[in-house]
């Protein structure tokens, strides 16, 4: 971006200085962002339609344009001219706002995503930070809309979407805050170049699964899509919305679901960073655009994890559900945040560890030795976590043996 700044610059353009070119860059990048991304919900959903048709052993769209390129399109055109409904009891303000807080919360994230070398919307250094809270806003976005609607139906929804809130938002901020420790930096643009060695997903695997797992119930992926379980409650809370309104909670969706991929392939899988290939280093735009397909085939490769999960996984029950964040993520992600630290301080500089090496061409993070412990730490904290859940599974239905086992003499005496 900054060769673009000087380029515009080097034109002598009158009344266009450094600060004048450098704020079109970021208009410019921000209506790039602001039309690609909720256009991006035309692609998303043909394509999840067409990969849950093969799971299913179907063929999927297949009429409107050829392989069904264009359904897409069809729908927007039919959410575009369906009646605007709003209930005569609902708060109008409110329930009005809901829909487009929901959209403009996802597409906020952006922001801060590097792209590629040199170019970013905003290089943060509290990214982090930005990122969880702009998330929330989504999340009121649903409770927003769940009780404006004054719908007992969507109220629950709303109120179901409070409940994962609070339980998925601890594991996920923790894991966000491991990967600060790992990388000295909340910066997105920092933890892309500390991973240019390993990448966090090999040092950072049990992390990378909590906050997958995490960002899927924020989002209301299944099998965490229990705020519009149509089995229980209808539509959840958007059950009084449609048309263009409905669309916009649509676009929110997918958009959340995008944003998703993007964190995933920024914070584990090297962002724009190739193997074996300094893409900074080279020369002209081939490096941006080298770059920028690095990153994009890690998005989609999430993108599509993310609907095998939709096409293959039942949902989970409430209380099930608030269970595993509870009683299993949360603790596993802190016992990691514990060990992180105490491996990081370990391998710092001017710790009693040992001898400090030159980082090589394996260190994501300092040394080579400091991947394989945090490897080794990661490897270990989860087999400790599987044995004490196997163990309680054991115990659970010992428990349960024992309890028919103490009903039938009773029954077969008949008293």
């Amino acid at each position: 971006m900054q060769e673009i700044i000087d380029y515009i610059v080097s034109l002598n353009i009158p009344l266009i200085d450094e600060g004048v070119a450098r704020f079109i860059m970021h208009l410019v990048l921000a209506s790039i962002i602001a039309v690609v991304a909720p256009a991006m919900l035309i692609i998303l959903t043909w394509l999840e339609r067409k990969i849950i048709a093969r799971i299913q052993d179907r063929i999927g769209p297949n009429r409107a344009g050829p392989f069904g390129l264009l359904q897409g399109f069809a729908d927007m055109i039919k959410m575009f001219t369906k009646e605007d409904i709003t209930p005569a009891t609902a708060d109008r303000l409110v329930y009005n706002i809901a829909p487009g807080l929901s959209m403009i919360s996802a597409i906020m994230v952006f922001a801060v995503i590097p792209f590629a070398p040199g170019f970013v919307g905003a290089d943060l250094n509290v990214a982090l930070i930005y990122i969880v809270a702009i998330g929330g806003f989504g999340t009121l976005s649903i409770l927003m809309g769940g009780w404006a609607s004054n719908n007992k139906y969507a109220l629950l929804g709303a109120f179901r979407v409070v409940a994962m809130l609070l339980t998925y938002e601890i594991p996920m901020v923790v894991a966000l805050i491991i990967v600060t420790l790992a990388a000295g930096s909340m910066s997105m643009v920092d933890i892309i170049e500390a991973q240019s060695g390993m990448w966090y997903i090999v040092s950072l695997p049990v992390v990378f699964l909590i906050f997958f797992l995490s960002g899927i119930a924020e989002t209301g992926r299944s099998p965490f899509d229990l705020i519009e379980a149509e089995s229980e409650l209808i539509a959840g809370f958007h059950t009084e919305y449609s048309g263009i309104k409905f669309g916009m909670f649509m676009i929110g969706e997918y958009v959340h679901m995008f944003a998703l991929s993007f964190f995933c392939a920024v914070l584990f899988l090297g962002g724009w960073q190739i193997p074996f290939i300094d893409v900074a280093a080279i020369p002209g735009p081939i490096g941006p655009i080298l770059g920028l397909i690095s990153l994009i085939i890690k998005v989609f490769l999430v993108v599509f994890v993310l609907m095998w999960f939709r096409g293959t996984l039942p949902r989970f029950r409430i209380d099930h559900l608030l269970d595993f964040g509870w009683k299993f993520l949360v603790p596993l992600s802190l016992v990691l945040l514990i060990g992180v630290a105490v491996v990081v301080r370990l391998f710092a500089p001017g710790s009693s560890a040992g001898v400090q090496v030159e980082p090589g061409p394996l260190s994501a993070l300092g040394t080579p030795g400091e991947v394989v412990a945090l490897l080794v730490m990661n490897i270990l904290v989860a087999a400790a976590a599987v044995a004490l859940v196997s163990n309680a599974a054991r115990r659970s239905r010992s428990k349960g043996l024992r309890a028919v086992a103490s009903v039938e003499p009773v029954a077969a005496s008949g008293k």
